[in-house]
Order: C-alpha cells, then structure tokens, then sequence
C-alpha cells in the first residue's frame, strides 16, 4: 500500500518527534529529516506537505541552519513553526530580529487571538491559550503573507501566503499546553495538503506482512525477546509472516516480575513459532551475589543476558535474518542511515561475532511506541504485553536496593503485583504512566501480633508524565494507598513498612538506580 507523505524537516527542535506524532494521529504518513537532507532526496518522497521543526538558533546569522530557496518553487505546502516560521520569512524577504523586553519575546502559555478565515484556523475559536518559546521575532513580514494571529506582545503570531500555501505560526502548536494545537496541524494536513488520511495501523500491517514474505522467502529469522513492548509487537508481526522460519529466544533471567515470564511465552503459544526459553535465573544470581553498585549490576547483566543468547543461537546453526524492534525514535536520535540494508552484524552492539546472518530486519523502524502499541493489537496480542510499562533492561535486580538475592526478589515480586493490582481494581491505571514498588535495603522497627519485628521498608513509586524527561508524582487517593499498604504488610512476609515517593523529576530519576 503506498500512502501519502509529509516531510517533517528538522532544524534541531526539541519538539520534532512530537510533530511527527501529532501528523501520524491524525492519519497521515510523514518521516523526519535533518535539514541537511539533499532537495532531490526530499523530492523523491513525493510529499503532500512539508513542515518546517523549530530549533535553538537565530535566523538571521549566517552559521544557523537554512534551507534552499528552491524548495518554495515546488508547488508543496509548507508550515513552519517556531524557527521554522521565522526561517520562511528571513528566506522569502521578511526581516527578522531578536525581540526586546517590550516587543514580542515570549515563553510560556499565552494568550493568542486567530483569524479564523485563514484555513489554518478554519473551525477553531478565535481565542486560545498557545505556547510559545522564542527570543527572536518578524520585524518585517515577507510580501504576500499576512497576519493571521497575534498576541497581547506580538502582532505577528502567524502569517499566511494562502495562494502559495505557506503558513508560519511562532508557537508550538504540537504541544498538549496549545489549545487546539492537533486541530490546527489536521487543517493544515487536510485543509491545505490535500490529505486523504490514508495511514493505519491495520494498513501498516497487511503492508508489512507482504514485504517481510517477499524478504524473507524461505529463510530462518532470529530475535531477541525481552518481553517488552517492542520485541514482543516485532516478534508477533514476524510470527504472523513466517511463522516457524522464526526463532524468538526468550532469556528468562529470573528478574522479570510475578508471573511475566510465562504471560511472555503464553502470548505466543498461538503462532507456530520456536519459541526457546531460556531458563538461566540461577545462573544470573550467581553472578550477581554480593554486587550491590547499581552499574556493576547492569553491566553484569547485560553481558550474561549476551552470553546466555550465545548459547542457544549456537543452538539454532545457520541464521538468514537477525531481527531487531528498533522503533522510528532511535532511528531519528541516532541519524542513522537506511538500517535495513546494513549487512554486517557488528552493528548491533554486543551481538556475538558468530551470527552469520545477510541482513538485518527492523519491521518497527517506521514507527513511534503508540503506534507499535496498535499494532500489537492489531496482531491480537494480549493487552498485558501491548500496554506494559516501561521495564528497565535488568528488571528487578535494579529495583532492589543493595545485594540480590532470590528472597528479595520473591519479596518485591509478589509486593509489586499486590501495588499493581490495587491500582487496576480502583480504575486508576490510566491516570499514571509508571508505576512499581522498590524494596528498599532499610530495616525498621515493627509491631506485628503483639510482637516485635525488624524488617524491610518497600517504597512505593508512581509517576505521569508525557515524554519520560520529566515526570511529577502521581497523587494516589489516600485510600487506595491505604489498602495497598494493609495488603503488602498482611500478605508479604519480611516487609513491615510502607513509604510513598513524592519525588518528581527532576530532581530524582523515575528508577531509583
């Protein structure tokens, strides 16, 4: 299926994938660029609409990034924000200058006014909270253009050349603090491109089955399943291809949560995969007895987990295809070219040397994580595996504080299903984007059945947040956090004491190693 696209062009804005997002939400193929990208590269995609990213330069020096003039000759669409609309002013004979206390410097939420007769702002109310960030601002607005918003500090919040198709807007419309921001990036897309809203996750799917079939043909997969979201979603689409070519390796480390390990292997019961579990818990507790550094930790377990999967490809013998759940985030952050014609191995770090395999599959590499998450559901994968939480890579051994040991671990597991499970009965899983309980290495002073105890203190963490950068504490009802504490200390051995971290980030980090 081939589908319309839309070039995101990014100048260094801290927002660009959050753009890409909102154009994908509102069903619309688009693909993010560095500005350096050649114009014939950009030609060759065929877009229905470009936007211009914003970025932390000024438009008007000579070492900030700029555009070819040329690509305002295409006939295409183009909106530019933040950056990106002073850039369409600076290059189609605007002035733009650096902004005063008493011009138009603004930050933050505020308050904007629209020209609802532009097709921009088709639909929308003519008064509206946008967030802005920009120190610079258009003195001077290009011939053809006109205002289309401003502000109580600004007279030229948005300019528009309708005829040409050109639109600038100085705030950050992709951002949840601007009111209507989504709506104003739909018009543009369908408004102003054109668009058919041809791009599904249903679509996506059909499309990417055929071309792992026609890659692939008769030839043997293997992927590495963590049993997180992207794995399992890249797992599951491969099962559905080519069902037995495909091996999953599954390292079952003994640090995952209560139950998980065989929830992972029972999701994929249904497709006629192999599907090798690797039971190696003793092997990695041996390893990390004693170790209490949170880096030793994580060093230690990610070499084991190495040469645990060592060990069972040797297993396998010849492999054609080694499959990875790259997602379009670590594709955009890294700037890497094309990975799926990368042949050689060594480009997945820490890979044992003697996978001899042609190819590497990416079968995620065009998508952002909500979108793996519909098509996970789309391939009918349980939703305790398509909606799981962010996990860090070497499970509880990191939500352990000090040393490990098998009893801690029983301790924490069964504490963190009792947290979660509260949560679930009371509706409130929706309202929180990480959630786990940390067994702290503290003992305290208890009183349990007349008699004295000195055991663990377990900390209770919860946060909400948009982009994991930053997060707030989640306000938990007092009497929820009430029976989850009544029910941890009544039915967890060796806890007596129960703390909440009210900690946002920053200044701590979500994990607490």
């Amino acid at each position: 299926m081939s589908h319309q696209t839309v070039i995101i062009l990014d100048f260094g804005g801290q927002y660009n994938q959050l753009i890409a997002r909102r154009v994908r939400e509102c069903g619309v193929y688009c693909e993010v660029k560095p500005f350096t990208t050649s114009l014939a590269e950009l030609r060759a995609l065929a877009p229905i609409g470009i936007i211009f990213t914003g970025g932390p330069n000024s438009v008007y020096l000579e070492t900030s990034p700029h555009v070819d003039p040329e690509i305002f000759t295409w006939g295409v669409p183009i909106l530019g924000i933040c950056y990106g609309c002073q850039l369409i002013a600076h290059a189609l004979g605007g002035k733009v200058a650096a902004a005063t206390k008493d011009s138009a410097r603004e930050y933050g939420k505020t308050a904007t006014y629209f020209n609802t007769d532009c097709r921009l702002f088709k639909g929308l109310p003519a008064q509206g909270i946008t967030w802005m960030s920009h120190g610079d601002y258009m003195e001077k607005v290009p011939d053809g253009f006109a205002l289309t918003a401003r502000s109580d500090a600004c007279p030229n919040v948005a300019i528009a050349d309708e005829a040409r198709g050109f639109y600038g807007v100085q705030y950050h419309p992709e951002v949840n603090h601007t009111e209507h921001g989504t709506d104003m990036i739909r018009n543009f897309l369908y408004e102003v491109c054109g668009a058919a809203g041809d791009w599904s996750m249903s679509g996506y799917k059909e499309t990417a089955l055929r071309q792992l079939r026609e890659k692939i043909g008769t030839g043997k997969v293997l992927l590495a399943l963590s049993g997180g979201v992207d794995s399992s979603v890249a797992a599951a689409l491969l099962a559905e291809a080519v069902g037995s070519q495909l091996t999953c390796v599954f390292v079952d480390h003994g640090l995952m949560r209560l139950n998980e390990g065989d929830e992972v292997e029972a999701a994929f019961s249904r497709w006629n995969i192999n599907f090798v579990r690797a039971d190696a818990e003793a092997l990695f507790l041996e390893k990390l007895s004693g170790v209490a550094e949170p880096e030793a930790k994580r060093k230690i377990i990610g070499e084991e987990f190495i040469r645990v999967f060592e060990t069972e490809a040797k297993k396998i013998g010849q492999v054609d295809y080694l499959a990875q759940g790259t997602i379009y985030p670590d594709v955009i952050e890294s700037g890497a070219g094309d990975a799926a014609v990368i042949k050689s191995h060594h480009n997945v770090g820490g890979l044992p040397d003697f996978v001899d395999f042609k190819e590497i599959i990416e079968p995620l590499r065009l998508l952002f994580k909500d979108e793996v998450r519909q098509l996970g559901r789309e391939l009918a994968l349980p939703e305790y595996l398509v909606s799981r939480q962010p996990f860090p890579g070497p499970g509880l051994a990191v939500r352990v504080i000090g040393d490990i040991t098998r009893e801690k671990l029983d301790i924490l597991r069964l504490a963190d299903f009792i947290f979660r499970d509260e949560v679930a009965k009371a509706g409130l899983e929706g309202t929180m984007d990480q959630y786990f309980a940390v067994l702290t290495n503290m003992r305290s002073v208890g009183v349990m059945g007349d008699g004295r105890t000195y055991d663990y203190t377990l900390a209770l963490r919860s946060v909400t947040t948009t982009d994991f950068m930053t997060a707030d504490w989640t306000r938990i009802p007092y009497e929820v956090l009430d029976r989850i504490s009544v029910r941890i200390v009544n039915e967890v051995p060796h806890i007596n004491r129960i703390v909440y971290d009210i900690t946002s980030k920053p200044p701590a980090t979500i994990e607490w190693e």
